[in-house]
């Protein structure tokens, strides 16, 4: 099976996690560093989940799913080790039409997870299409030595380019010239080594505008 690779916006919308484990644990947190509303629903948490849910980060029902409770939930997410509520929550998921993910059971997903890190704004997705999940966790870790603080940065002055950019250049294909220039040049590796004055000054002698400050 070939997947189509996306990027959800799950910010403020309402995502629901059975399972209170280790797994679910997992599940939750890459939920909220994507800003969702999450409910998580089983009778026992981890520490963490806990302690997120004292928090008022995440919404909790201190019981066994039940049929009805995806009603209102942009995505699912079932991550216990009962194979009969695995079942009943992928009959309701596609029943109304949701995203689910049941762990670790391919057969009964129609969206996987892939590993992923963050950098700021820098969002790096690596799946095996659920075939050997270890592989993108390891290639994952091999890029976490690539990519740095520093191309978060680069993303926040870059964001605030880009419409005095547009102002500046009604062209797309000149702006589309200067992006190349700009990412190719010598700005993130000037960030790398702390000089973001000296960054900030060639992205404005590349762009033609200055970066304001983000």
């Amino acid at each position: 099976m070939n997947y189509y690779p996306i990027f959800l916006n799950l910010q403020g919308r309402r995502c629901v996690v059975i399972g209170g484990g280790v797994i679910a644990e997992g599940k939750v947190r890459g939920l909220l560093d994507a800003e969702a509303a999450v409910i998580v629903i089983a009778p026992e948490l981890t520490p963490n989940l806990q302690t997120w849910v004292d928090e008022g980060r995440v919404g909790h029902l201190t019981r066994a799913y039940q049929a009805g409770d995806l009603a209102g939930a942009f995505l699912a997410i079932s991550a216990t080790d009962d194979r009969e509520v695995n079942a009943r929550v992928w009959e309701e998921a596609t029943a109304r039409n949701l995203p689910v993910n049941v762990v670790d059971d391919t057969p009964h997903c129609n969206f996987i997870a892939p590993s992923i890190l963050r950098r700021g704004a820098l969002t790096v997705a690596i799946s095996t299409s659920g075939k050997a999940p270890a592989l993108a966790v390891r290639l994952r870790e091999q890029l976490e030595h690539t990519l740095g603080d520093e191309h978060a940065r680069f993303l926040e002055l870059a964001g605030t380019l880009r419409e005095p950019l547009a102002a500046r250049y009604p062209s797309f294909e000149r702006r589309k010239a200067l992006w190349y220039q700009l990412v190719d040049s010598d700005v993130l590796a000037l960030l790398k080594h702390g000089d973001e004055t000296t960054a900030r000054q060639r992205m404005a002698e590349i762009m033609g505008v200055a970066p304001a400050n983000a």
